[in-house]
């Protein structure tokens, strides 16, 4: 390890701060992970059920196997990646090895040839789950064991949301072009070149990442049994509200983007200008990103995710003022809509990182991995969940994607669109007021953690010395 690698870790051991170029390359294999993520609920169940000829209830049930798929996968990455290093560290590795995996099942599932059976869809999305399981987890835990300081934890957290909302509008450039020029079979081409941008950019990113960001040195892990290690867990109540609030999260944003296309096109008459007006949401969520840091600086951060889901109770009936075929109201709302599109996931990823002190301080181990696994599975769950019960709904009240809809099935699309954040953000609220750790309660888990760890290395250096 050089010396500046040295500097870089005990600066962020001790609390202080990480440099931005650092936090830049480290954060930047967030870009591909949001090009495969956003397509999956945006693009890809569409494209599946249209121009594929699956259908809708056919493509919903796959994707929701899909995604439940990852109760095996998650936990499992979580335990392998905390469990098994390398002499590059814990995380690095892992982040090598997920990318041929991914390139190969993104090729397969962006670029198919028609026709393709819903075996063939299910199979690939199977594999591509689990390099992205790979992918994420590893990055997100690794993210975590950066610092140990509260507010830092944020900060770190903040850079990698944001490359990932950067992502998010270089991956939707694509579609947005392709529209605009009118390409033929123009959801084949737009899908298709999404596809090719993850499989270009994966390499690029993650590279940079292992070549000029190190891993910190892990401090011993003691053994410990099952039994203890799983009731350790259970006992978390920080961890059950946190993983409680990211399924209800991830099911209100997994909602809202299967059925984006539909709304913006069938009820607002956008539709040519879709994929272009989504890159102000998403621009919309960079640009706040450090206003969300300012406030959980001074208010905590579960206090920041309270006030920002009730933003997301009261905002979204806007939505039903959009007057159709108006592109600036439309991306005026988006916009606003934007502000809040980072918060949640920067700042559950900065909590998680506090709750796991709690584990370690009970178990001896720093199990960051599983926990993040934890945190991605609830996330995946109610998002496999909303588009399951999203296509549903929609099949149920007679929408068509392929045809004719009444007034009254359209303004049932859109009651749906509305009502899901506000029902899902309003329980998010609830569960996170006075959640029970904060700034003071996190400083001294790592006040009785490095007490704890001191003390076992002066009984190690005494070992020798007795008879």
């Amino acid at each position: 390890m050089t010396s500046s690698d040295s500097s870089a870790n005990n600066a962020a051991g001790n609390g202080g701060r990480l440099s931005g170029w650092r936090l830049s390359a480290f954060s930047g294999p967030a870009i591909p992970i949001a090009a495969l993520g956003l397509p999956i609920g945006v693009y890809l169940p569409q494209f599946y059920a249209g121009p594929m000829g699956l259908g809708l209830a056919a493509v919903g049930t796959i994707f929701m196997l899909a995604r439940l798929w990852d109760v095996v996968t998650d936990p499992m990455m979580g335990v392998l990646s905390d469990k098994y290093p390398s002499r590059w560290g814990r995380r690095r590795h892992w982040l090598v090895l997920s990318v041929p995996l991914l390139m190969g099942c993104a090729y397969m599932v962006f670029v198919p040839t028609a026709p393709v059976s819903s075996l063939y869809l299910i199979g690939w999305m199977f594999f591509l789950y689990i390099g992205w399981t790979m992918l994420t987890i590893s990055h997100m835990a690794w993210a975590a064991e950066l610092s140990e300081n509260y507010n830092e934890r944020s900060r770190i957290q903040g850079y990698r949301e944001a490359f990932q909302l950067l992502g998010v509008p270089l991956v939707l450039l694509i579609p947005a072009i392709i529209e605009q020029i009118g390409a033929d079979n123009m959801e084949s081409a737009r899908v298709a070149a999404i596809g090719w941008f993850i499989v270009i950019t994966l390499p690029i990113a993650v590279g940079i990442n292992i070549l000029f960001v190190p891993e910190r040195k892990a401090k011993p892990q003691p053994p410990v049994q099952l039994g203890a290690a799983v009731k350790a867990i259970l006992r978390n109540v920080p961890l059950r509200r946190l993983l409680a609030a990211d399924f209800l999260s991830g099911f209100a944003g997994a909602a809202l983007a299967s059925m984006y296309i539909y709304e913006a096109t069938y009820v607002w008459g956008i539709g040519s200008v879709a994929s272009f007006l989504l890159l102000l949401y998403f621009f919309g969520g960079i640009i706040f990103i450090p206003v969300v840091l300012k406030l959980s600086y001074r208010f905590g951060k579960h206090m920041t995710v309270v006030m920002a889901g009730l933003f997301n109770v009261v905002f979204p009936p806007v939505i039903f003022l959009i007057p159709e075929g108006n592109y600036y109201i439309a991306a005026l709302v988006l916009l606003f809509l934007g502000v809040n599109v980072g918060t949640t996931t920067t700042l559950y990823r900065s909590i998680m990182a506090d709750v796991a002190d709690i584990d370690e301080l009970e178990t001896g181990q720093r199990r960051t991995g599983l926990f993040y696994a934890l945190l991605t599975l609830t996330q995946k769950l109610g998002g496999a969940f909303a588009v399951g019960v999203v296509f549903w709904t929609l099949a149920l009240i007679g929408f068509d994607p392929q045809g004719e809809n009444s007034p009254a099935t359209l303004t049932g699309l859109s009651i749906v669109f509305v009502a899901t954040p506000m029902i899902c953000n309003g329980i998010v609220a609830l569960i996170m007021w006075k959640f029970p750790i904060g700034l003071r309660e996190q400083e001294e888990l790592r006040r009785k953690l490095d007490e704890r760890f001191v003390e076992e290395v002066e009984q190690t250096e005494r070992l020798p010395n007795l008879p």
